[in-house]
């Protein structure tokens, strides 16, 4: 089974990349099943139903939120109706979604999808490790999901590896996302799971983390805010990480980083 999971979309240009090139990768790579984080696909914070619709109908099966989830208020309200839209698991009870889906493939497999918020350098939040752990303890990968991926939203690289350490041998995936910015540590650790500390983003890296440059810059120069963030609009780079999973177990057993157009170089899993 072929996974791709794209890191947080940023503005119209990340929307536009999703849109015009999902599809073809999908074909070109034979995937199974797509994530999609839309943390800030909607003006650069949070996610309106119109433009979860367009990452859907852009080929995402899935797609996640994270500290940002209820930014575009409208958000409230919709994603009840849509199980294929998923907050952070580790939200105080009564928050309106759900932060995991059992969801079906391409090729008829079951894929757990799970999405939590990490605490280190975040707002408070409940524990992610135990809630995360309950909610794949309730579908096992093996039994009732033939494959198990788990985004974690947290600023520290720390967090995201002992996060991937805790799951080893219980998911197919643990990657990060919040940060925009794609590690080079992919890999697969010793009990199968594969794990990648940060996917980046889908969106234009000649900014500061997906915005424009002066007012972040104005920020760090001055302690003091001149303006809202607005997200840059040049060409984007739709970043993300591709895995293959063994029929038997569901853990991974290849891993490669996919980055495709705008300014990073280049770089297209060779899957057979």
């Amino acid at each position: 089974m072929r996974l791709l999971f794209l890191g947080d979309v940023v503005g119209r240009v990340g929307r536009d990349a999703v849109a015009d090139r999902l599809a073809g990768l999908i074909e070109r790579l034979r995937l199974d099943f797509v994530v999609v984080n839309g943390e800030n696909a909607s003006h650069g914070r949070g996610l309106t139903e119109q433009h979860f619709a367009l990452l859907r109908d852009a080929g995402a099966d899935v797609v996640t939120l994270g500290d940002h989830a209820f930014d575009q208020r409208e958000t409230i309200s919709f994603i009840e109706r849509e199980p294929m839209l998923l907050r952070p698991l580790n939200f105080p009870d009564g928050t309106p979604g759900r932060g995991a889906m059992l969801a079906e493939g391409r090729n008829g497999h079951r894929v757990l999808v799970v999405t939590a918020l990490g605490r280190v350098f975040m707002k408070p939040i409940d524990d992610p490790f135990r809630a995360v752990e309950a909610a794949i303890a309730a579908c096992p990968l093996g039994e009732q999901a033939d494959a198990v991926v788990v985004d974690f939203h947290t600023e520290a690289t720390s967090e995201i590896q002992a996060m991937g350490h805790f799951l080893d041998g219980r998911a197919s995936l643990v990657v990060g996302t919040h940060t925009h910015i794609p590690t080079s540590d992919h890999r697969i650790l010793g009990g199968g799971t594969a794990l990648m500390a940060d996917a980046g983003m889908c969106g234009d890296y000649d900014s500061v983390i997906g915005v424009e440059m002066d007012e972040p810059i104005n920020r760090f120069l001055t302690g003091l805010a001149s303006t809202r963030f607005n997200p840059a609009n040049g060409e984007a780079t739709l970043s993300g990480i591709v895995i293959e999973t063994d029929p038997k177990t569901g853990l991974a057993r290849r891993a490669e980083p996919l980055r495709v157009g705008g300014s990073l170089s280049q770089c297209m899993p060779d899957f057979d």
